[in-house]
């Protein structure tokens, strides 16, 4: 069977898809090291032990600035020497810092995993947790802003994915 891909195309396909098997064992592992922001949200906001402990990873400064009612901070350059001061090692972490285009999260993932902790890295960061509406403390006070439509649904709870 012959088909006629465009030449736009040829440049998403030119590395073809992993074979279906291979995606999925992919797919299975990405989500044991990430959590989504929304997901991470509801867990807090049903109250009671959520099961895992979340972690701020950015300087005091930008702590001050914004992060998440009752996450942890712990900036990820002095983890390993206060790790064992904040955190239960039988309880995940889930860290989060500024957003997509910062790797800190990232940096604190590890640094808490070659610790002996289990942890996954909140995808979207603290970025992604005030553009999706969710509530969030600074140093003068809560703070909560509209939902940003691009990320998030403005008309239900649900996104659907």
């Amino acid at each position: 069977m012959t088909t006629n891909i465009s030449p736009a195309a040829d440049s998403v396909l030119r590395v073809p898809p992993a074979p279906p098997a291979v995606a999925a064992a992919y797919f299975s592992a990405s989500l044991a090291f990430h959590a989504d922001v929304s997901d991470v949200a509801a867990a807090l906001a049903a109250g009671g032990d959520p099961g895992f402990v979340v972690l701020d990873s950015r300087s005091t400064e930008s702590w001050d600035q914004g992060h998440i009612p009752g996450a942890i901070h712990l900036p990820t350059a002095r983890i390993a020497e206060l790790a064992e001061q904040s955190l239960d090692r039988s309880v995940p972490v889930v860290t989060y810092c500024w957003g997509p285009g910062c790797n800190g999260a990232t940096r604190a993932a590890l640094a808490l995993a070659e610790l002996g902790y289990q942890v996954k890295e909140m995808l979207g960061g603290f970025e992604y947790w005030v553009r999706e509406g969710f509530a969030f403390e600074t140093w003068e006070g809560g703070e909560r802003r509209a939902a940003d439509p691009l990320t998030a649904p403005v008309t239900g709870d649900d996104c659907g994915c």
